[in-house]
């Protein structure tokens, strides 16, 4: 009996895209190429589809998607024009800790990391001592109650929460507000927290009196037990 033999079968996967897909490149591409600017009118859906030779539902699949991205919106008397995007609402609606795999978490809490530390600049360009005052009745109230474990929890996140907040820039607060469910989680998940060499009273007390490059080391040893994390792995 002959020996049936083993075939290696690699063949390259089929890169599948619907008919949308293409569309909505074809789309993306139309619109850099011709240079449109926000508020500029779009040619109507009957001449998109007709010069990209599709179907109307197959375009309105596809603009719909611009649409979700907040790329184009639909005007009374003047039609389809082009919009500012909003490049954070995709992802509100779905950063939620219960639903992310543990490695985007990780990525996502590493990001956090890199923007606290990068953050010294524009804090000491836009603080006010009103700002300061408030961060530092946050650091003390957590002093107070140190003990309890959800109230430590939602401290960090209003103590970092108002470092956001004080940059003035509402894309970054905007996106603090996505990053602290994920540091909330993570920050549950330390059954015995290490309190950093440097406290948030610490903190508030270089933001007001020291260098920016004071306050900017003070913030990596403040971090120190997350960033030690990262190296042992």
């Amino acid at each position: 009996m002959t020996k049936k033999s083993v075939i290696n079968v690699e063949i390259e996967k089929v890169n599948y895209k619907t008919m949308a897909d293409v569309v909505e490149t074809k789309l993306f591409e139309f619109l850099k190429n011709n240079s449109f600017k926000l508020g500029d009118i779009l040619p109507s859906e009957v001449e998109l589809a007709v010069s990209l030779g599709v179907s109307r539902n197959v375009l309105r699949e596809a603009l719909s998607r611009l649409r979700m991205l907040g790329m184009i919106e639909s005007k009374k008397k003047r039609g389809m024009v082009l919009s500012s995007p909003d490049i954070l609402g995709a992802m509100e609606r779905v950063m939620n800790p219960l639903i992310i795999d543990e490695s985007t978490l990780k990525d996502i809490f590493e990001l956090r990391l890199t923007l606290e530390m990068g953050m010294a600049d524009i804090l000491y360009i836009r603080k006010t001592d009103e700002d300061i005052d408030e961060l530092e009745k946050i650091a003390l109230n957590e002093k107070a109650k140190r003990l309890n474990e959800a109230f430590r929890i939602k401290n960090e996140i209003d103590f970092h929460g108002k470092l956001y907040q004080m940059t003035g820039n509402d894309t970054m607060q905007r996106f603090s507000n996505l990053l602290m469910p994920v540091f909330g989680y993570i920050a549950n998940l330390e059954k015995v927290p290490k309190i950093g060499a440097v406290s948030h009273l610490d903190l508030v007390h270089l933001l007001r009196s020291s260098s920016r490059e004071e306050f900017r080391k003070g913030m990596r040893t403040h971090l120190e037990n997350h960033f030690s994390k990262l190296e042992m792995k």
